[in-house]
């Protein structure tokens, strides 16, 4: 048996690549491509990378880049939405750009920001911005994210959508060794399908997901 596919749980997935001395396998039901468990870098590993992370709230073109989600998420909540940017990192940023434009927000990661209370409230919108490609179990945790939304709650998501077969070799997002999951506009669309969610594609690897 094949590996189970870390977004849909499904066998059925075949080799797709071998590169910076790790296998790449592929979802033939959601289109997942992804690093099998047994080239997952351990949690050591992880935090000595993004520790590296120089991202803060005074880099401009850090907030432009975030902007790429922030602008068309600000169109489905209100001013007195409140939020959670899951994944914030050791620089928090979006969330500062939240409170500058008065939201009610809170801030969540596992290495930096771990307050399992988090998961016990509900939220109008759910940031996840270069989070997403990094999860081990991905299901598990997006559907976690979805059962804190409210109905009519969106999750904005932002990540890089995987390039054509031929370009993969060489696509500068996989050499990062903590990315683990690689999706394409079809994945995401598996994915909506499956939380019942309505799908807006913003740009190349930005979503939104409205809980209906």
């Amino acid at each position: 048996m094949n590996e189970l596919c870390p977004l849909c749980l499904s066998s059925d997935s075949n080799n797709f690549w071998h590169s910076e001395d790790r296998d790449y396998l592929h979802c033939l039901v959601c289109d997942l491509v992804f690093v099998p468990k047994a080239s997952l870098p351990s949690l050591k590993t992880e935090k000595i990378k993004y520790d590296q992370h120089q991202n803060s709230p005074s880099n401009k073109g850090y907030r432009e880049f975030l902007n790429r989600l922030l602008k068309p998420m600000k169109e489905y909540i209100s001013c007195e939405s409140k939020g959670l940017d899951f994944g914030s990192g050791p620089g928090p940023t979006l969330s500062k750009m939240l409170q500058e434009d008065g939201y009610d927000i809170d801030i969540y990661d596992y290495f930096y920001a771990n307050d399992p209370a988090i998961f016990e409230k509900k939220y109008n919108f759910i940031t996840t911005t270069e989070v997403i490609e990094h999860l081990h179990d991905v299901d598990m945790e997006i559907a976690r994210l979805w059962s804190m939304l409210v109905k009519g709650g969106v999750l904005g998501i932002m990540t890089a959508f995987r390039p054509d077969d031929d370009k993969f070799d060489s696509w500068y997002y996989k050499r990062d060794l903590t990315h683990v999951r690689f999706f394409s506009p079809s994945s995401f669309e598996y994915l909506a399908k499956k939380l019942e969610g309505e799908i807006v594609f913003i740009d190349n690897g930005v979503v939104i997901v409205k809980k209906c």
